[in-house]
């Protein structure tokens, strides 16, 4: 009878002990997850971004311990911790943004992110717009070209120059009359110094089979 009281006390105390353990490690895992949690909210503000591949880090996504800070205002902060830096965005309701990753340490702007995204875009398709496409335009000619003809192939190519083409000018010769060649140079000489202030020779005349050709480019 006593040996069986023993038992049950020792299986009590050991049912106990791993009650008291079990509590323990819940507690343990309980207070490590609220830990977690809370540097998670840290780390990433409520109005952060999605941030595409190709822009800036943004709040979270800033990796350097020490940042350079310009606030809302545009006015230099000074070096501070990323995670004062975020104190601050936080606190003005807007966003963190890493705009010279390059710097030592990195400089980071205190500002709406998804308005500095917007404008951005905005100026990206500006500056496409204004891009211009070199084209090259052509104009043929023969050595015995009238006049007027001349004035005529003048005109269309101060208006290709001045768009911003290259004009590549072939001079064809039929029959004889690559025999005589430089009547050709002549006119292609001429051209040349028709339009020595707008534009600038790209390759000088050069006679190729049956042609001559001559590129100008705008100055």
């Amino acid at each position: 009878m006593k040996n069986k009281l023993e038992i049950e006390t020792s299986l009590s105390r050991f049912f106990t002990q791993s009650l008291d353990h079990l509590v323990s490690i819940v507690l343990i895992l309980t207070v490590y997850h609220c830990y977690n949690f809370k540097e998670r909210v840290i780390a990433r503000l409520p109005n952060e971004p999605t941030t595409p591949r190709d822009g800036p880090r943004v709040n979270g996504e800033i990796t350097c311990p020490k940042i350079r800070l310009v606030d809302e205002n545009g006015e230099m902060i000074g070096v501070l911790t990323r995670f004062e830096g975020m104190q601050m965005a936080q606190k003005a309701g807007l966003d963190l943004v890493e705009v010279s990753p390059n710097a030592e340490p990195p400089v980071c702007k205190i500002l709406d992110y998804g308005k500095y995204k917007y404008e951005q875009q905005k100026k990206r398709a500006e500056a496409k717009k204004k891009q211009k496409i070199v084209e090259v335009k052509e104009i043929q000619m023969r050595p015995g070209i009238d006049e007027n003809d001349f004035q005529v192939k003048c005109r269309a190519i101060q208006r290709f120059i001045e768009d911003g083409d290259k004009v590549k000018i072939t001079m064809r010769f039929r029959g004889r009359e690559i025999s005589h060649h430089e009547i050709g140079m002549g006119v292609l000489t001429r051209l040349r110094e028709q339009f020595e202030e707008l534009a600038k020779v790209e390759q000088m005349p050069r006679l190729e089979g049956k042609q001559m050709i001559m590129v100008l480019v705008p100055k």
